[in-house]
């Protein structure tokens, strides 16, 4: 998993909020795995971000995501943006997110990445301060306790690699 947090000025903001970005894989047991682009905005930027995303086609994440008109650029180990309401907004990161190798593969062999979106304070403050393997663990914990709040949106965003 990558991510980047910082403070940036996106889409529909009046100034500055925390922002955090993060990349995972998810192996599935039928077909190839998919990326995923987990996205809190702090609470400056929350309802403009969010207001993006059902325009775009976003639900409550519960069951499988849509399909939406967003879509996830990238460069070849970077994350570029994410394109909303059918091109006419656009959320970039802070600071700069790395993808790994796994990551492109996996958007790149569905064309596709999930995108999840969950509310300010989701994200644990003492998260990097953690070992990887129990990061993810309290990541997940907090990413379900989330969802079962009925907090998080999903959908599925279509996978553009901008080259230079």
């Amino acid at each position: 998993m990558a991510g980047a947090d910082g403070n940036g000025d996106g889409a529909g903001g009046d100034g500055p909020a925390p922002m955090v970005w993060a990349l995972a894989v998810r192996v599935v047991a039928l077909g190839p795995p998919y990326a995923e682009l987990i996205v809190e905005l702090g609470p400056g930027l929350y309802e403009a971000f969010a207001e993006n995303v059902l325009d775009s086609g976003f639900v409550l994440a519960a069951g499988d995501p849509p399909a939406t008109t967003a879509v996830v650029e990238a460069g070849e180990d970077v994350l570029i943006r994410l394109v909303l309401v059918g091109g006419r907004q656009a959320w970039e990161p802070a600071s700069e997110v790395r993808t790994s190798t796994g990551w492109q593969e996996a958007a790149r062999g569905r064309n596709a990445v999930v995108v999840l979106v969950v509310p300010p304070g989701t994200w644990p403050p003492y998260l990097m301060d953690l070992d990887p393997r129990e990061g993810a663990v309290a990541l997940t914990r907090s990413l379900e306790s989330a969802r079962a709040a009925g907090e998080v949106l999903h959908g599925l965003a279509r996978y553009a690699r901008l080259d230079p």
